[in-house]
């Protein structure tokens, strides 16, 4: 299971992501990943998980429990009547999510030639190549178990309404990888209905678009939500801020010699827009910045030279002391959201879901969105033209994916969280 992140409000996300790690972790962070894992084999064999359906290899864990289509029987028989509106929803939702899939990826494509500014960076979530901060890494192994349970309990679920029989379930670790899976009694599958096939297939990433949105309409209460939403929903859940508010300025700074003052509230810097203390963009010392405020109310502009930090000669500051907190104010505020740890997660968890509930419907061999197609044309012709014409979406879905993921590291390199 793989999920992505995509850019325009995200490199805000990942700034965040960043501010809440933990240093120990963040410098050869696949060292850490690949020493937890030899912890995790070695207890798991020395508990001799192997009694409890465990199979363990020096790469891999896997799990397979055969009571799942029992205790899927039993939700089922409580659930029936709801489990059905979603395994026909599911259908629908399996077009449209693999549609939105194609128009994303293309769409953004044609961006990087057209308008560059727009195209949205993807990346591959991969625990000490691409998550490198000990928070992202952190919330990314909390998040997935709980998306998988929901995904692969979804495809059991309406197995089970279908009558389809699941011969195992379970999970797989791969270093650093996860999977979850049910396994359908391979016979009853192909035996059964092509549309009770779609319902199946289409149930795992409708379950997790779904929970998605769910979690989407609680984090609508949440200053941090606000972070990566875009246009229009930005400013018709939140109240904007008008800018970053200056606590006090530094002595001999740029800030200082140009005049800046306290309680100034900081709108743009370099015409690039600043609603939060995230949206400050990097400086170089010695260049000049244009900063513009709100003084008594009044717009201002100030031409500031960018000072060295003391920390790191190489970063440039204004000279400032700013107030960093997020002054996003949610419309619809009913929690009260105090520790940002627990935001953080279920922003991650959010996103994750989202995300793979959406990818898993491109038409690749690994993925669901592979059997709903192969399902849709099977047998409409001979098995050789089937092959022919799946292996082609197959290779054009991966070459406009394989281009996405390319022109991203074209434009900034690979990006880590």
């Amino acid at each position: 299971m793989t999920g992505f992140i995509v850019n325009d409000k995200w490199p805000r996300f990942k700034k965040l992501t960043i501010s809440l790690d933990l240093d120990f972790i963040t410098q050869n962070s696949i060292i850490y990943v690949l020493i937890a894992w030899v912890i995790i084999v070695v207890t798991a064999k020395g508990l001799k998980l192997e009694k409890y359906g465990v199979e363990i290899k020096a790469y891999s864990l896997v799990y397979k429990n055969k009571q799942v289509q029992s205790v899927l029987t039993k939700i089922l028989g409580r659930t029936r009547r709801g489990i059905k509106v979603f395994a026909d929803t599911s259908v629908i939702a399996g077009f449209i999510m693999m549609g939105f899939a194609f128009w994303f990826l293309l769409d953004n494509v044609s961006k990087f030639f057209v308008a560059p500014a727009d195209f949205s960076e993807l990346t591959v979530l991969i625990p000490g190549v691409t998550l490198t901060s000990s928070s992202s890494i952190t919330y990314f192994l909390l998040s997935i178990p709980i998306v998988l349970v929901v995904h692969e309990g979804a495809h059991g679920i309406v197995a089970a309404l279908e009558k389809i029989k699941i011969k195992t379930g379970g999970f797989a670790i791969f270093i650093a990888m996860f999977a979850g899976f049910v396994e359908p009694d391979e016979e009853e599958f192909n035996k059964a209905k092509k549309i009770s096939k779609l319902r199946v297939i289409g149930a795992g990433a409708t379950a997790n678009v779904i929970f998605a949105f769910v979690l989407g309409a609680i984090l609508l209460s949440n200053p941090i939500f606000a972070l990566i939403m875009p246009e229009p929903l930005l400013s018709s859940f939140y109240e904007l801020p008008q800018g970053v508010l200056i606590l006090s300025i530094i002595e001999d700074s740029g800030a200082e010699k140009s005049g800046l003052l306290a309680n100034d509230i900081i709108t743009s810097i370099n015409g690039n827009p600043i609603l939060s203390p995230i949206d400050f963009p990097s400086l170089s010392p010695g260049d000049t910045a244009q900063v513009s405020v709100l003084r008594d109310g009044q717009k201002m502009d100030f031409s500031v030279e960018i000072i060295p930090s003391p920390e790191d000669p190489e970063r440039g500051l204004i000279g400032i002391m700013r107030d960093n907190s997020l002054a996003y104010k949610p419309i619809f505020n009913f929690i009260e959201w105090n520790d940002p740890n627990i935001s953080m997660f279920l922003l991650w968890l959010w996103m994750i879901s989202f995300f793979i509930g959406i990818i898993n419907m491109l038409p690749l061999p690994i993925l669901d969105g592979g059997k709903f197609i192969h399902t849709i044309i099977d047998k409409r012709t001979s098995e050789k033209s089937v092959n022919t014409v799946m292996w082609g979406i197959y290779g054009f879905t991966f070459v406009l994916f394989g281009l996405n993921i390319a022109l991203s590291y074209i434009k900034s390199g690979w990006f880590t969280i």
